[in-house]
């Protein structure tokens, strides 16, 4: 008999929608968190339970919350405190009486609608629309989604955050709370609109984004995006595609906004980023002519780059420097003819320049032998990486 629980799966998360009210992808079950160590500490481990189970079930609008710990025993002695620890990361104002908390649902169901701005709308089919088709043609049944944008003025939004900010240390390894007093932050929440059987207009919570502005010289700014989840029930199906583009193009709709960033970015999130931009780049014809090389020539896609065409191409996209270096070496890369060695050569030669540039205080900590061979080493990785992004395929999961 053991008295340690693995805090991830014991606690049990929950969407809930109104009786009756139909979910066509049937995701209604539980799921749980990535990661509890910013509640249960670090070995996220619970002592002085059996069968623990942790539910904390929102309503899939508000996110009105219904918390209560059940276990099959009555707590040992010296049992740690279940819910006051998860007391200091939720608003107060949830309740453990099951009927309550139904009625909540209920109520919410017909008088919760998203806060702020509608920015962006798409559908995905329902199950009732999934055909064999390659190309999607719009039925009624399909499901809409939508994305809001808010700031902190945006009335009513601030006690909302507080319900759906708990998702970040859930499921954001290092992801923390960010600071209300703090004003210049800005949100997109993106929501699943679906109808009763009345047909009544009904939305839910599937995910959302924080998003803050820096001061760029001399009178714009730089927009960094901090935070990004999308929930479990609504991944694999490229919600985080629909709102990262989302984002992207109320950047490029900013006249004052230079550029996007993002913090800190997990391997995930890098993966989706990647594949959005160089979708974006690809459909973009003028873009996809490449540069003319110097002396004349043809345009295309061959190192080394044109520095006054990544200039003008990285301020036009607004896209980090960085990143934009990425991408075009990437799509150098794709067009590369097998044989090539003179560009071959010159591709390496510009990726390990970049890498140099990047990691330079690293390596010039190393002697020159050393040295070449680490940029070789980085190279061959970042080149492999290369090639499964432009193959579609994931990361292999670690071992």
């Amino acid at each position: 008999m053991s008295w340690v629980t693995d805090s991830n799966e014991a606690l049990h998360l929950r969407l809930v929608r109104a009786e009756g009210e139909e979910t066509h992808d049937g995701r209604t079950a539980d799921f749980h968190p990535s990661f509890t160590y910013p509640i249960y500490g670090e070995d996220e481990k619970i002592f002085g339970y059996l069968d623990l189970y942790i539910a904390l079930y929102f309503a899939s609008g508000s996110l009105k919350q219904y918390f209560k710990v059940t276990s099959t025993k009555q707590p040992a002695a010296k049992a740690d405190d279940v819910e006051g620890a998860l007391y200091k990361f939720i608003p107060p104002d949830y309740t453990k009486d099951e009927k309550i908390f139904h009625q909540q649902v209920e109520k919410d169901a017909d008088e919760f609608s998203p806060f702020g701005k509608l920015v962006h709308s798409y559908t995905r089919p329902s199950n009732n629309n999934k055909g064999k088709s390659v190309k999607h043609i719009p039925r009624d049944d399909d499901l809409i989604y939508e994305v809001y944008h808010s700031a902190w003025d945006t009335p009513g939004f601030r006690d909302y955050h507080r319900h759906m900010q708990i998702f970040i240390p859930l499921y954001i390894e290092g992801g923390s709370y960010i600071v209300e007093d703090e004003e210049k932050w800005e949100f997109v929440v993106l929501c699943a609109d679906s109808h009763n059987a009345e047909g009544k207009e009904r939305w839910h919570f599937v995910g959302y984004s924080s998003l803050y502005p820096f001061w760029c010289w001399p009178n714009n700014v730089r927009l960094r995006l901090s935070q990004f989840v999308i929930l479990p029930p609504f991944q694999e199906k490229h919600h985080g595609f629909e709102l990262y583009n989302t984002i992207y193009k109320l950047v490029r709709g900013s006249i004052l906004t230079t550029e996007l960033t993002v913090e800190d970015p997990s391997e995930g999130f890098e993966d989706m980023r990647d594949r959005c931009d160089l979708a974006t780049l690809r459909a973009n014809a003028e873009f996809m002519e490449g540069w003319q090389p110097k002396g004349g020539g043809e345009k295309g896609w061959r190192s080394p780059i044109n520095r006054a065409w990544e200039k003008k191409w990285m301020s036009d996209l607004k896209l980090a420097k960085r990143q934009f270096q990425r991408l075009t070496e990437m799509l150098i890369l794709d067009h590369l003819q097998p044989g090539d060695e003179e560009a071959e050569r010159a591709f390496r030669l510009q990726v390990k320049e970049r890498l140099y540039r990047f990691n330079y205080e690293i390596l010039m900590q190393m002697d020159k032998p050393d040295r070449l061979d680490k940029l070789e080493d980085t190279f061959q990785g970042v080149r492999e990486d290369y090639l499964r992004i432009l193959a579609g395929k994931r990361r292999e999961p670690p071992k």
